[in-house]
């Protein structure tokens, strides 16, 4: 079951690769009614304690399946339901410390039915504090 905000406290882990920690997972949710196309999406950032990190750095995982942010701007049949959690895998060598971080995720999309200028208010900033443990 998902929880009401956005950033999920599942989910929240470093993730190893060949025995090295290259990153960490949040897991977040659509807050948008109907969910979303993935070429709706505007690319992500995420910060954790003060550090942000975008573009090439973020992967989302949606129904099983891993994507770049610059994949997902060419994928209108693929959908994120408003059910369904999305994984966002995000680089940094070493993954981060056990114990509490101060989470941030910013993404932004669009909607059929608003001009492209609303982009800017649809989404937004969701911010909350993990514990990794």
């Amino acid at each position: 079951m998902l929880e009401k905000p956005c950033i999920q406290s599942r989910g929240f882990k470093n993730v190893e690769s060949h025995g090295k920690v290259i990153g960490f997972q949040v897991n977040i949710r659509s807050l948008y009614y109907r969910g979303l196309w993935l070429s709706q999406l505007r690319p992500a950032t995420v910060t954790v304690d003060g550090e942000t990190f975008s573009g090439d750095q973020i992967t989302w995982t949606i129904n099983d399946v891993t994507y770049t942010q610059a994949e997902m701007a060419e994928l209108g049949d693929v959908h994120w339901g408003l059910l369904e959690p999305a994984t966002l895998t995000v680089a940094k060598e070493g993954g981060l410390e056990s114990g509490s971080h101060e989470i941030e995720v910013n993404y932004t999309y669009s909607c059929s039915y608003f001009p492209p200028v609303v982009d800017t208010i649809l989404g937004g900033t969701h911010k909350r504090t993990l514990i990794l443990v």
